[in-house]
């Protein structure tokens, strides 16, 4: 009989178990407290999905207009590549035909006055 506890020591032991229950209670409360409830979560799960799609639309627009621009130049340097043959050939005829035109009868006028 001498090993059972009173019922002294019993009310202790009670109202040490309900300030630990009470303590991890509060503990469980404090860390719920911190949790985001379901109903927001989903809302900003939601919105972060539109602003990835969103973004997603943005960079392929901007892919897109880089492949234009990158084909523009292109197209640009190959005119101007065009631009410039001609040019050339422009100058070339305008300056060796009539070159030639005034020295081909000098060279034949000195080739046929010696023979």
């Amino acid at each position: 009989m001498t090993d059972e506890p009173t019922l002294g020591e019993l009310g202790r032991l009670i109202q040490a178990l309900r300030g630990d229950v009470r303590d991890d209670m509060a503990a469980i409360n404090a860390r719920l407290d911190r949790l985001v409830s379901m109903d927001v979560y989903t809302a900003e799960k939601a919105a972060m999905s539109k602003d990835i799609a969103d973004l997603t639309k943005v960079v392929e627009q901007l892919a897109n207009k880089q492949e234009q621009d990158v084909k523009d130049i292109r197209d640009q340097r190959q005119k101007d590549n065009e631009r410039v043959t001609q040019t050339r050939r422009w100058l070339v005829a305008s300056v060796l035909i009539p070159l030639l035109g005034l020295i081909l009868p000098v060279i034949l006028f000195l080739a046929g006055g010696k023979s």
